[in-house]
């Protein structure tokens, strides 16, 4: 599995997610950092299954905007949905950290 798998399910599950809390609640916050964090996602493993630069970084931003936001919200209100978006961050942290601690480079076609 390449990089580039995990940034489109966590593209697909952040705007999923944040269009669902649309639906269910009529929240435009939600739909907006949802859609907003998808796209970073989404762009992130696009540019990295296309060989392009700063793909990585741009899931490793995700991620740091995603925990940014959930992580003081899960331990504030202790419900399940922080605790998911914040369990979702940091596997984006953990993966795309690793990824760019360990040098991913981007390999000529």
């Amino acid at each position: 599995m390449g990089q580039d798998t995990p940034a489109y399910i966590l593209a697909a599950l952040t705007a999923g997610g944040g269009i669902t809390g649309y639906i269910r609640t009529g929240s435009i916050p939600s739909v907006a950092a949802g859609c907003t964090v998808g796209a970073l996602y989404g762009l992130g493993a696009y540019r990295i299954q296309q060989r392009q630069t700063y793909g990585v970084e741009l899931a490793l931003l995700a991620s740091v905007i995603l925990a940014g936001s959930s992580i003081p919200r899960a331990i504030r209100t202790q419900k399940p949905l922080p605790a998911g978006l914040s369990l979702l961050a940091l596997f984006g942290l953990w993966t795309f950290g690793n990824a760019y601690r360990l040098g991913y480079k981007v390999k000529s076609v």
